[in-house]
């Protein structure tokens, strides 16, 4: 007869080994981002930001955001080999505040469309690493770059694996496809224009052509009662009475 084996010797082979080694890598990391350039930098930022959440107010499925950075991969936490673009869109994501866009925590997703704020001490590597590396590596569909000084803007879309410049309308404004919105420069700001040509506006914007339209209408209220008012004299001249 074969003895009995030792429970506490049986649990023991039977308990699986933890693994050695496995580094989890993390998914709370904050935003590492330098100053903005300039005030022109930062307000054009949240009027992209404004501007877009408001039209898309009905909507939950899109991320967008400005000066946060994108942790595209973990090697590449320790050599800081990481970038922020001043202002990016993702689509077919939740929408909520982040602390930094992690690609492992957020199901390996990568911009839709990129849009860089060139400055003088910026712009070349906007136009060359930067662009290389959201064709190459993020192969976002669209990238534009936009000059809040000079007014420079251009657009490229994703094809065949290469950035193309995108076609210029008569108004200067480029189709963005990810949007389905214009993008183009108005009164030295870079703006969003409807499908039928129509600006985007900021809340403030918005608020002064409701108070114009108020105004309007309580002007044209005023000029109808004057005009009964002069018709009621003229009747009373002429002896006819109310």
């Amino acid at each position: 007869m074969t003895a009995a084996k030792n429970p506490e010797a049986l649990a023991e082979s039977t308990v699986l080994e933890e693994p050695e080694n496995i580094i989890i890598p993390p998914c709370d990391l904050w935003s590492d981002e330098p100053p903005l350039e300039s005030d022109l930098h930062r307000e054009q930022i949240e009027l992209l930001l404004t501007c877009l959440k408001w039209w898309w107010q009905e909507r939950n499925d899109y991320y967008a955001t400005g000066n946060l950075t994108i942790y595209y991969s973990q090697e590449h936490i320790t050599t800081r080999d990481f970038r922020g673009p001043d202002f990016f869109v993702v689509l077919g994501t939740d929408n909520h505040p982040r602390r930094s866009w992690i690609l492992w925590a957020e199901e390996g997703k990568y911009p839709n469309l990129i849009v860089e704020l060139l400055s003088n001490s910026t712009q070349k590597v906007d136009k060359t690493t930067k662009k290389q590396l959201y064709q190459d590596t993020f192969r976002t569909p669209e990238y534009f770059w936009f000059h809040p000084e000079t007014l420079e803007f251009q657009g490229f879309r994703l094809m065949s694996s290469k950035y193309q410049a995108i076609e210029v309308t008569e108004e200067g404004w480029l189709w963005s496809e990810q949007l389905e919105l214009f993008l183009g420069v108005r009164d030295g700001k870079l703006r969003y224009f409807t499908q039928d040509k129509q600006l985007v506006a900021t809340p403030e914007e918005r608020a002064t052509v409701s108070q114009q339209q108020l105004e309007e209408e309580r002007k044209q209220k005023q000029l109808a009662q004057q005009r009964v008012e002069e018709l009621l004299a003229k009747l009373k001249d002429l002896g006819v009475e109310e």
